[in-house]
């Protein structure tokens, strides 16, 4: 516990998503967009402990468990130094004047893994500080406020379902009608589907973490040239996004399994270093294990992450697993669990 006078905990935890059918298509540049997701465990986790504070004077403190980091900062500033998302979403905030707090922050997915860590955490301790300022934002409140964080304060390329999908959780279709506003709906499965389809999924860390800002820089000086070639390059992503969607609602895994592959080639033509060799390297082997599924996550290129769909034949994918590490000691399984719930947020008193 950060001080021994205690009087409040906050708590929230929000998902990180994998398999972004149609991710690409909720940007600025696109305009609208169709992208279905999967939020996932494990969770990006918030504390707030809330001190008395006799000094009457903002005190406020980081601690960034994940990376060994606590340091105190002293809001507004619209200098970032060590952990610029997180400084940011504390300064959006407003936090009311004379607040003691410290703030400790954790995930077990690696930062970079393009699953949309950075938003979840980002949904995560906003959702959580939203407890110390009048009022209470709804979830997809708190998802375009993150969204901000990233575009305005820290000025980076970021789309839009990243931080929807940390908000809602479980399956999310998000029809973007014009950037940045659009609607979210859960897909709610029959129960054998729900198992079926976490028990064949599998996500695989490529060993090192990338920069999905800078891979949006490059794809945008390509896409800007001329708008016929944009849509072009865009519309199969939503068609994948919408036929992701009914493949579930279908229960149709193998077809599910179509739009994953045919959303990574639409990948790889928007730009030929969104599908990494590392990624086609696991995508071999696992396609020798059964798998018969493939999407590249996040925006893609060198590092990140892969969400695999395999067949019912269980000992194939642990086969897959077994044999990954034979192919690259970077590579592992991150364990993953559908998570059917978005930000959740409470308070314990002590």
């Amino acid at each position: 516990m950060a001080e021994e006078n205690v009087r409040r905990i906050i708590n929230a935890v929000a998902p990180i998503r994998i398999c972004d059918l149609g991710g690409w298509s909720d940007t600025w540049f696109a305009g609208r967009g169709a992208v279905l997701n999967i939020g996932v465990y494990p969770y990006a986790e918030v504390q707030v402990y809330v001190t008395e504070n006799k000094e009457r004077n903002n005190r406020i403190i980081i601690n960034a468990e994940n990376f060994g980091d606590r340091y105190e900062i002293c809001p507004p500033t619209t200098h970032y130094d060590k952990h610029p998302l997180l400084e940011a979403s504390i300064d959006i905030m407003g936090i009311p004047a004379n607040m003691c707090f410290e703030v400790n922050l954790y995930c077990a997915a690696p930062a970079g893994c393009s699953t949309g860590t950075s938003a979840a955490v980002a949904v995560a301790l906003l959702g959580a500080l939203d407890a110390l300022t009048p009022g209470h934002r709804t979830p997809h409140e708190v998802a375009m406020l993150a969204h901000r964080v990233e575009t305005e304060k820290l000025g980076l390329q970021c789309g839009i379902q990243d931080q929807l999908c940390s908000a809602y959780g479980g399956i999310c279709f998000i029809e973007m009608f014009q950037y940045p506003y659009a609607t979210v709906s859960q897909l709610h499965l029959p129960n054998s589907d729900w198992w079926e389809l976490e028990r064949r999924l599998a996500l695989v860390f490529l060993g090192h973490t990338h920069s999905s800002s800078d891979i949006h820089k490059q794809v945008i000086q390509s896409l800007e040239k001329d708008e016929r070639d944009k849509e072009a390059a865009l519309e199969p992503l939503r068609r994948a996004a919408i036929a992701g969607k009914n493949a579930l609602y279908a229960g149709d895994f193998d077809a599910f399994a179509r739009c994953m592959v045919e959303n990574t080639e639409g990948q790889r033509s928007l730009h030929p270093h969104l599908v990494s060799e590392e990624a086609d390297q696991v995508i071999d082997l696992a396609r020798h294990h059964g798998a018969i599924g493939w999407k590249v996550n996040g925006a893609g290129g060198k590092g990140g992450s892969l969400t695999l769909l395999f067949g019912p034949e269980g000992e194939k994918k642990r086969r897959f697993v077994r044999e990954l590490n034979q192919l690259n000691p970077a590579f592992q399984v991150i364990p993953t669990y559908l998570s059917r719930m978005g930000l959740r947020r409470w308070e314990t008193r002590v």
